[in-house]
């Protein structure tokens, strides 16, 4: 659970947010790990998603980035990844990107700003900000303004399937060698996999680990993989990157071939 210090550092995000946005402000929710009782100090981001009612000018992209990076509004955890979209945006359904301004910035993360969708490089992946929507419908935390299942619109089952497909392609090519030398980055990447597969199966965004251990109960195999993806959150050697690509490409597979008989 967030401890008093992200409280604080939540209270004083949103009221900057107020401050910058002025009447265009609507709302602010915690998304990825706080959405999803997942939190752990030291180890994940806070990500914050901010509404506001009508696209945003450039120097009010740049004023809001300002009050919120770490320099002004120091972190309490490993950084904070923020996006804010518009209202029509949030309701849209769409799986495109569709944001007015993204940061990134923290203690252990590089600082990154985007001042629009076109400028954010396509190797780092289009595919996040539909699916974090999804997880914000679901499961969004309300720092201010209306319910989440309110402001974010779910995805229909088609295009959330294909964002899932473009995400496990994605962490497919991040991976390094698919040998059997244990890979680093190779336990987020089956975990990912995890969180992807019981969404698509059951309907449901948990957190990675979670994920990870309702597929264990539910006799999903290789189940080694996967409990080494979750020993290495505690220090343990994570998986080889030929076990992290087997596990990926049979849940790949499973999402492609619903994809097919969707056609």
């Amino acid at each position: 659970m967030p401890n008093i210090d992200v409280e604080r550092y939540l209270e004083a995000l949103v009221k900057a947010a107020r401050d910058v946005l002025g009447t265009e402000f609507v709302g602010a929710y915690a998304a990825g790990s706080l959405a999803l009782n997942a939190f752990h100090a030291g180890r994940s981001d806070i990500d914050i998603a901010l509404l506001c009612r009508d696209p945003l000018s450039e120097p009010v992209k740049r004023e809001l980035i300002a009050r919120l990076r770490h320099d002004a509004l120091p972190c309490p955890a490993r950084g904070l990844e923020l996006v804010a979209y518009t209202v029509a945006t949030a309701r849209s359904g769409t799986g495109e990107p569709g944001f007015e301004v993204e940061l990134n910035d923290g203690p252990a993360m590089a600082f990154r700003q985007t001042l629009r969708p076109a400028d954010r490089p396509a190797i780092d992946g289009t595919f996040w900000y539909g699916l974090d929507r999804s997880i914000l419908h679901q499961s969004g935390r309300v720092l201010a303004g209306p319910p989440a299942s309110e402001a974010f619109a779910e995805l229909a089952p088609e295009k959330l399937r294909g964002l899932l497909v473009d995400s496990l392609r994605w962490w497919m090519a991040l991976l390094g060698p698919a040998d059997d030398r244990p890979s680093p980055g190779a336990d987020d990447a089956v975990l990912g996999a995890c969180r992807a597969l019981v969404r698509h199966r059951y309907g449901r965004w948990l957190s990675k680990v979670d994920a990870g251990r309702w597929l264990l109960e539910a006799g999903y195999q290789p189940a080694e993989t996967i409990e080494q993806s979750i020993a290495a959150r505690s220090g343990e050697s994570p998986p080889s990157g030929r076990q992290a690509r087997t596990f990926q490409e049979g849940v790949l597979r499973e999402l492609l071939a619903a994809t097919d008989r969707s056609a």
